[in-house]
């Protein structure tokens, strides 16, 4: 393996934990910040954004909640695997599983095309797949099953 494609894999690697901490913290610009200018965020089976501003737009208020509950989230990443790596192109998946101080929430696998964007990787594509949830689950959105 080339010095280049590890620098790369590790930018991969990084721009999903910077993805991962934003969510985690509500803060959604900055997650929208982990998209290239036209980048994409698709949820199987529910909304899509295309566009920094259309996934702010698209994640902020999309869980309407009417109790006093605000959750604290952590998504865990796993088995993270590189399809194909080129200089200014990885596709790449992983399983992801969410906790909240009530326990495991939700659990599913990204489906992503990251790409260059000067000294740093961003996502070109993220495809979101939630497997399932736990009943009374903090997520309310679509499950894509299998």
């Amino acid at each position: 393996m080339e010095h280049w494609e590890l620098v790369a894999r590790e930018g991969v690697r990084n721009v999903y934990a910077e993805y991962n901490h934003a969510g985690d913290r509500f803060r959604i610009d900055d997650l929208a910040a982990c998209f290239a200018a036209d980048g994409v965020l698709e949820i199987k089976g529910g909304a899509r954004a295309t566009g920094r501003e259309a996934i702010v737009e698209m994640l902020t208020g999309a869980r309407s909640d009417d109790s006093d509950w605000t959750p604290q989230i952590r998504h865990y990443v796993a088995s993270l695997v590189f399809a194909t790596v080129t200089q200014d192109r990885i596709a790449s998946s992983a399983y992801f599983q969410v906790l909240t101080q009530r326990g495991l929430d939700h659990w599913g696998r990204y489906r992503d095309v990251v790409v260059r964007d000067g000294d740093r990787w961003v996502f070109a594509h993220r495809l979101v797949a939630v497997d399932a949830a736990v009943d009374g689950a903090w997520y309310d959105g679509p499950v894509s099953g299998r």
